[in-house]
């Protein structure tokens, strides 16, 4: 009753629907992801509508929503999904797997929330909910470790739609309730039964925790002349791209170019005989 009401969490939400939340949220927060997957499945409503568009046209969606290249391997896993799969996503975990840009943990949330088969779903919240409660410690490893996942194997129900439920409460606990820097013990249902409470909370002992750096990393350059591509109706030339990351947001002056035969490296950019670039066609 406390869930945020997500639209890829809801019952009607196609498998497809609950794909590329996933794929969105990795590495990215729910308030950006939820107006990026409205207009993104309001365009592309099934796979089939998506792998016959352009890969340089899921990157133009994707926007501003960070790791680009998610829109790529998306767009791929659609193009597989209708060669392979008769434009439905699979509900075989290990045909999940199979997909291009389908890791453990995707496939394992796509087949537990569309589906509703039983797999432990470890993504951040629930690692730090488990770290906390069961091993009484504040943050998980930086890496998932075989230990937590045999210890999430044996804490999911063994009825496939109860783990189903399970993994979206797990998840909810540690985005509203047991967060990261500021927990709310006082209303958390499991205060009780969480070793990390009884301790006392202790303090992380491990490796001070840093959040990633952004301004001035090639990152930030790729970014920027991504965004130029996206804007643009037409191919742009090298001197354009150039002109889009100004000189205060460069490390070096080597960054530019070495951003850009990153971005040709990845598939997110296509340069042309002429000498123009554009999105992938």
């Amino acid at each position: 009753m406390h869930a945020r009401d997500l639209p890829w969490r809801r019952p009607d939400c196609s498998p497809w629907g609950v794909l590329v939340s996933e794929i969105m949220l990795q590495q990215t927060p729910v308030s950006r992801v939820l107006p990026a997957w409205e207009r993104w499945t309001a365009r592309w409503p099934t796979p089939a509508a998506l792998a016959a568009e352009p890969a340089g046209e899921a990157i133009r969606m994707w926007d501003r929503l960070g790791y680009p290249r998610r829109a790529l391997r998306l767009h791929a896993a659609a193009v597989v999904i209708v060669e392979r799969h008769g434009g439905e996503v699979p509900a075989d975990h290990f045909e999940l797997l199979a997909l291009p840009g389908v890791g453990s943990y995707t496939a394992a949330a796509v087949a537990s929330f569309a589906f509703g088969s039983r797999h432990p779903v470890l993504d951040t919240n629930v690692r730090r909910v488990q770290a906390r409660v069961v091993s009484g410690v504040r943050y998980p490893t930086r890496s998932l470790t075989a230990a937590e996942t045999a210890l999430a194997e044996r804490l999911v129900p063994a009825q496939p739609a109860r783990a189903a439920r399970w993994g979206v409460a797990a998840m909810e606990l540690g985005a509203l309730v047991c967060t990261a820097r500021n927990p709310r013990c006082g209303v958390c249902p499991v205060a009780g039964l969480c070793r990390w409470h009884l301790d006392g909370c202790p303090e992380h002992d491990g490796a001070a925790r840093r959040g990633q750096a952004y301004e001035g990393t090639d990152r930030r350059v790729r970014g920027l002349l991504l965004g130029a591509l996206r804007a643009a109706p037409d191919p742009l030339p090298q001197a354009a791209l150039v002109a889009a990351a100004p000189d205060q947001s460069l490390r070096d002056p080597g960054q530019r170019e070495r951003a850009l035969d990153g971005l040709v490296a990845d598939g997110l950019v296509e340069p042309l005989d002429d000498g123009r670039y554009r999105l992938p066609g």
